[in-house]
């Protein structure tokens, strides 16, 4: 049975819209038929201080994955994309690619490093605008 899944994407590194195009195909080819995305918007840095903007964007993909293993694609698509430092207690820094679950069907999870909905997505304006689009 499918379910779906909003993802949120981001990267403030090199070929922005690259590195997103790039990520979308392989969530496509990982995690899912993506069924719907986002405008690209362009923000700044939320939580820590950069030169670099970020783009960002939300898509909407069906999967038969559960969350963790949605989990575990998006993050092994992040590091064979070149993230090598996740953000850890809270401390963000520039990425070429970020990919948070932000919604997975009506599910509610909260475990220490899995957490749906995503717990900080209402306070990001980088993520409820690209989201509201495709709602």
């Amino acid at each position: 049975m499918t379910k779906k899944v909003f993802l949120g994407l981001g990267s403030n590194l090199g070929d922005k819209e690259t590195n997103i195009r790039k990520a979308i195909q392989l969530i496509g080819e990982r995690v899912g038929q993506v069924i719907r995305q986002s405008s690209l918007i362009e923000t700044k840095p939320w939580g820590f201080e950069s030169e670099n903007t970020f783009l960002n964007g939300v898509i909407l993909c069906e999967t038969t994955l559960t969350p963790r293993q949605v989990l575990k694609a998006t993050q092994k698509i992040e590091r064979d994309m070149g993230r090598t430092v996740k953000s850890v207690s809270g401390g963000y820094a520039d990425r070429i690619i970020d990919i948070d679950i932000l919604l997975f069907d009506h599910l509610t999870v909260d475990e220490p490093d899995l957490k749906i909905p995503h717990p900080l997505m209402h306070e990001r304006e980088f993520v409820m605008v690209p989201l509201n689009e495709i709602l």
